[in-house]
């Protein structure tokens, strides 16, 4: 019997959406405001969902508390309150989309997990903009 848990978590962080081999014309063209090159922020809400059976002995797909402290050190640690394009290694050679965000935080917890376990990660850039990424 497979079995979803999830947990909310929430982080707040600028970025710049850039191609550097772009035109300044063309890039204001695709990402308008977001190439500000003084960056812009965002609070950022996360839902990271684990899908696997229930264990016989726990009752549990995963303790909750571990799936909170995973998020807390592999993604609130690593992206709160930082500069995305500046202060986060992943976004050296990413253009730091809600996309690529989403991906990066599904790439940061995927090891820590059972590998009989499925993850799903959902990014709120803005109440109605989100984004979902399943590896």
């Amino acid at each position: 019997m497979r079995v979803t848990i999830s947990r909310k978590a929430h982080f707040n962080a600028a970025h710049r959406l850039h191609n550097e081999h772009w035109s300044e014309e063309k890039n204001n063209k695709i990402f308008g405001k977001c190439n500000n090159p003084h960056y812009h922020g965002h609070n950022y809400d996360l839902v990271v969902s684990v899908t696997g059976d229930i264990d016989p002995d726990t009752g549990y797909v995963m303790d909750a508390k571990i799936l909170k402290d995973l998020i807390k050190a592999e993604v609130e640690e690593a992206l709160d309150h930082k500069n995305l394009n500046l202060e986060v290694p992943e976004f050296k050679s990413l253009n730091p989309t809600a996309e690529y965000i989403a991906v990066v935080i599904w790439n940061k917890l995927k090891p820590h997990l059972d590998a009989s376990h499925d993850l799903s990660v959902t990014l709120y850039e803005t109440p109605r903009n989100y984004v979902t990424y399943n590896g």
